[in-house]
């Protein structure tokens, strides 16, 4: 038995969303979302996503709400962090295209100063490695050597 189906009033259909498609209990919601529950409380506390009054026991989604919550989803996997999600959504109708930019300009700046700090780390990882695989068993651990000198970080 589906205990989210919203069962029609009285001989009456349940009301209808804007697209005329049937609105969504938070279940409902969150399964064509792809999401669970809890997220969507979440979004809701956050502010990326409107809280519904309540018909009774029951609070009735927008199906168009299955989209901003995809989009949040799809900008998490891009990078995003939620404020600059946040962001986003407030420009979502894409008329200030030049603050978009700079958000994602921002996001891409961070991001390839990651990349930059993970090919260093990179760098220094693999010289401490092949120390290690060319000094043979009689000397001591290059890798424990060089994480024990605290005066002294890694250098490739």
């Amino acid at each position: 038995m589906n205990h989210d189906a919203v069962p029609p009033r009285r001989g009456r259909q349940p009301r209808r969303t804007d697209t005329g498609a049937p609105p969504l209990t938070i279940g409902q919601l969150a399964r064509m979302s792809d999401v669970g529950v809890e997220t969507i409380r979440y979004y809701q506390r956050r502010g990326f996503l409107p809280v519904p009054p309540s018909s009774g026991a029951v609070r009735l989604y927008p199906t168009a709400l299955v989209q901003r919550i995809r989009f949040i989803k799809k900008a998490q996997s891009v990078g995003f962090t939620l404020e600059e999600i946040g962001t986003l959504l407030d420009l979502a109708d894409g008329r200030n295209r030049r603050r978009v930019q700079a958000v994602t300009a921002a996001r891409l700046a961070q991001i390839n100063g990651k990349l930059a700090d993970l090919a260093r780390m990179q760098a220094a990882l693999a010289h401490l490695l092949h120390q290690c695989l060319t000094t043979g068993e009689v000397h001591p651990c290059p890798i424990i050597d060089a994480l024990t000198d605290a005066d002294e970080a890694p250098r490739p």
